[in-house]
């Protein structure tokens, strides 16, 4: 039980920090641009 509560928290988190579709997409670009530098 605590684990799905502790699991949804993450995921509403999750949504809340990237508000929307197009900030999941700036999100994930900035982490593949991470680790593109990272790399080099």
């Amino acid at each position: 039980m605590i684990t799905r509560i502790l699991t949804a928290l993450t995921i509403v988190f999750a949504m809340t920090a990237c508000n929307t579709v197009s900030g999941i997409g700036k999100d994930i670009r900035s982490a593949g641009s991470a680790i593109e530098r990272a790399a080099q």
